[in-house]
């Protein structure tokens, strides 16, 4: 097939996945004045809307009633017991995901992208074949996305994803999360704050593993306190099936009885199917696809971004990798690169954890001295409560010209928090900039203009 704008097969941009990344792509392409057609077998959204992000979000939102109801109590409220219902908040989540595809489809069809759905495979390095259908890119954008990988073991059909858990047709009463991602940890306190009894297992010696060290040592605290089943220097050899359940077995030589074993132990990138040997497309070790700093493959007219990437992980940022391929390949404004440096992040265990800049480690390794300033405290809303729950926030300033280079928060709200504190990381303020900024008091956030003190 050769390149014909006369053609109905054929498009200036084909992009392969409809999910963050690949559907802003084929929107903004399309705003441009390019003929775009997207290729989805799945859902629109992509993982994030799915099984991802967006559904793990209302589900930790449902976890946390429970402590709600008993943290309301000391503001006078006398509340019945209340019993939680699965399948309730499993249906509304799933209506909630199914309004959004919705609303996808509305965003694609009304900016003239076609979408197509079946799995794509390239024929050549210009023509991918859905189902009897071959379509013609002078461009192709391949953003499929990663999936969950599951370990080699004995009994492995046994095990879950975490996609799965957002479709169990009944909830365990106990359940073992497998992983020490920032997946594993959030799954195991949703579970938990569904009153499943959770353990989480981690092959090393402490999850979360590139996060900063003080927060990782005190989310372990929070958890084991909240009574969740930490175990670490531990991994999974068999998983046998009964008639009670599931018996797991451990490399310590010993087993777990539980109902369901839930693996978040890694995502592989999206690319087996795609019949790739035919465009000549360079992958890495991992299958991932191989890109400079414009996105582009090997091949010229091949482009790649988001998850199947295997870099930065993030909605975010797959969107904001769209935003500059589009604007440099169809715009006469000037040529963008990406900023990867101090990307905000967040991890919705609870209590949550916000982050952006370098670790203690990091800057420590990258500046030498540093200042270090924390601030321990039980949040406010919680002093009329039972609830032990605490908060720590740490600021990691370069000694050398006073910058803040990293900030770190575990508490509640984290996430909301550190995404204003980004801006100023961002925009490389000092500490005395922070210094004389006056806080809104009473808040949790006020701390982070108000730490004096260094750490000793």
């Amino acid at each position: 097939m050769t390149d014909s704008t006369a053609n109905e097969n054929s498009y200036d941009l084909l992009v392969l996945g409809a999910g963050s990344g690949g559907v802003r792509a084929a929107r903004m392409a399309a705003s441009y004045g390019a003929r775009v057609a997207v290729i989805e077998n799945r859902f629109l959204g992509g993982t994030c809307v799915n099984v991802g992000c967006v559904p793990k979000k209302l589900f930790v939102y449902g976890s946390h009633f429970a402590e709600e109801f008993s943290d309301a109590q000391g503001y006078g409220w006398q509340l019945p017991k209340a019993e939680f219902d699965w399948p309730t908040l499993r249906d509304n989540k799933t209506r909630e995901i199914e309004r959004l595809n919705g609303v996808y489809a509305s965003l694609l069809d009304g900016a003239g992208v076609e979408r197509v759905w079946g799995t794509a495979r390239f024929v050549d390095a210009h023509n991918v074949a859905v189902d009897d259908r071959v379509l013609y890119g002078k461009r192709i954008l391949i953003a499929t996305g990663g999936r969950p990988t599951l370990p080699e073991f004995d009994g492995q059909e046994h095990a879950l994803v975490s996609d799965d858990l957002f479709y169990l047709e009944r909830l365990p009463r106990r359940a073992v999360v497998v992983g020490g991602g920032y997946i594993g940890v959030e799954f195991a306190g949703i579970l938990h704050g569904l009153g499943v009894e959770s353990t989480l297992l981690y092959r090393g010696e402490l999850f979360l593993r590139g996060f900063d060290r003080t927060i990782r040592e005190f989310v372990r605290a929070e958890l084991e306190q909240k009574g969740i089943a930490l175990r670490f220097e531990t991994n999974v050899t068999a998983i046998d099936a009964g008639p009670e359940g599931k018996r797991v077995q451990l490399t310590d030589g010993t087993e777990l009885e539980v109902d369901a074993a839930i693996f978040a132990t890694g995502r592989v990138p999206n690319t087996d199917q795609l019949n790739l040997s035919v465009t000549q497309v360079a992958l890495g070790d991992r299958g991932e696809i191989l890109i400079d700093e414009q996105y582009q493959t090997n091949v010229p007219h091949i482009y790649a971004l988001g998850d199947v990437t295997d870099r930065v992980q993030l909605t975010p940022v797959a969107i904001a990798e769209a935003m500059v391929l589009t604007n440099n390949l169809y715009t006469d404004n000037p040529k963008r690169v990406l900023d990867y440096d101090n990307i905000p992040t967040a991890v919705f265990c609870q209590p949550n954890i916000g982050t952006v800049g370098l670790t203690e480690e990091e800057a420590a390794a990258q500046f030498g001295t540093l200042r270090v300033y924390e601030s321990n405290f039980r949040p406010m809303k919680y002093t009329l409560t039972s609830n032990s729950e605490r908060s720590l926030m740490k600021l990691i300033v370069n000694d050398a010209d006073d910058r803040v280079v990293g900030v770190h928060m575990a508490g509640p709200d984290a996430g909301e928090i550190i995404q204003g504190i980004a801006i100023a990381v961002k925009a490389g303020l000092t500490k005395a900039d922070f210094d004389q900024t006056i806080g809104i008091h009473p808040t949790a956030a006020e701390e982070f203009v108000t730490m004096r003190a260094e750490r000793a």
